[in-house]
């Protein structure tokens, strides 16, 4: 079961991802900020009163179906708001995960290079 991870881990080419990493970070925050920025505030609406087909509304309830749609934007837009902030805390949890896995591809080349000498070190030591 380990196999396909470490060969997903070989095949991703981890130089572009960190490469990209601060990128995606930057463009999730600022789609934050503009998201922020675009969201007007809406008032509160009040319950729909439903017409039957073929009457004509009254202004009253013209009003109301106008608040009632303010009120679906509005929820439109507060779930939009949440969404960005979490594409957002995704970008920053990307960014932390790529540092440390570049962090454990130095360590793990420390090591082999460790080991190799090690090895050699022994092997020399056996034929001594």
């Amino acid at each position: 079961m380990a196999i396909p991870w470490l060969v997903a881990l070989k095949v991703i080419p981890w130089g572009d991802v960190i490469e990209h990493a601060p990128k995606v970070l930057s463009a999730a925050r600022k789609l934050l900020e503009r998201q922020r920025a675009q969201t007007p505030a809406i008032p509160p609406a009040a319950d729909v009163i439903e017409m039957p087909a073929g009457e004509t509304p009254s202004l009253g309830e013209l009003t109301n179906r106008l608040i009632v749609a303010q009120q679906q934007i509005h929820q439109q837009a507060q779930a939009q708001e949440q969404l960005t902030q979490t594409v957002a805390e995704l970008a920053e949890q990307n960014a932390r995960l790529v540092t440390a896995v570049e962090a454990l591809r130095v360590r793990t080349r420390l090591l082999l290079w460790g080991f190799v000498a090690l090895a050699l070190a022994l092997a020399w030591m056996a034929w001594a």
